[in-house]
């Protein structure tokens, strides 16, 4: 069983670091490409492209103009325990052991604009570049278009080395937007979380984030590779009646 989830936005280059034998992204050429086109935007042009403030436009610029694909352990870390968005807050990888990290390597990816898929102990360098931006590479027109199959392959890939047929879609849809579904070889899972609220359930954002987190912990805490385990999942409860064999709702 392999799990996805997205990245976030937010990133900790402050915590302590486990030691663990890390990684280098598996697309660094063409994470490489893609910094090359960033590197030459003007604040101007970034500020616009990705709707950020002032100060947000300063950071990114200069973090593109620092970037270096080399990886060192001064300037990266592993991405699992770097991204800190709600989902990663709620995966508290800080807490995982050893044997946990090694399953997550193998069982979890993570879907980036910038690096396609990222393994959890791939190192990256700080930076911002969200899957649906409209950035042109070559002759291609946005990212989607620009990483076409290279992270579907790279996902049945990775099914075939964990000796799986199923992927448990935990990313946000900007980002499995990515992936070509009806080109993955195996069975897709969409876990949905709706919470029950002025008389019906539905999907509250902010909370189906932070589910999507603990329901990867709790994957990666356990050691799950057979999906029917994540009915067992306490933080909501598994509904049938509103499920599906591909969507798999969970209610609290």
């Amino acid at each position: 069983m392999i799990t996805i989830i997205s990245p976030a936005k937010s990133l900790d280059f402050e915590s302590a670091l486990p030691e663990i034998e890390t990684t280098t992204p598996e697309f660094s050429e063409q994470s490489a490409q893609i910094m090359t086109k960033l590197k030459k935007l003007s604040k101007k042009k970034v500020s616009e492209l990705m709707k950020l403030s002032k100060d947000l436009t300063e950071l990114n610029v200069h973090r593109y103009q620092m970037w270096d694909p080399s990886f060192d352990d001064d300037h990266s870390r592993p991405a699992l325990m770097t991204f800190s968005g709600e989902v990663f807050r709620g995966i508290d990888a800080q807490s995982l052991n050893t044997e946990q990290l090694n399953f997550s390597q193998k069982h979890l990816r993570i879907l980036s604009g910038l690096h396609g898929l990222l393994r959890p102990l791939d190192k990256i360098r700080p930076y911002r570049l969200e899957m649906g931006t409209s950035l042109p590479i070559g002759r291609k027109k946005n990212l989607y278009q620009y990483w076409g199959d290279q992270i579907t392959n790279a996902l049945n890939t990775a099914l075939e080395a964990a000796d799986s047929s199923t992927l448990v879609n935990l990313a946000s849809s900007e980002y499995f937007r990515a992936v070509n579904f009806d080109k993955v070889n195996g069975n897709v899972i969409t876990p949905v979380f709706k919470d029950f609220k002025n008389g019906e359930y539905k999907v509250v954002m902010t909370w189906a984030k932070q589910a999507r987190g603990k329901m990867t912990g709790f994957i990666l805490r356990n050691g799950i590779t057979n999906p029917e385990e994540l009915k067992s999942f306490t933080e909501y409860e598994y509904n049938e009646a509103l499920s599906s064999d591909s969507e798999w709702v969970f209610v609290r």
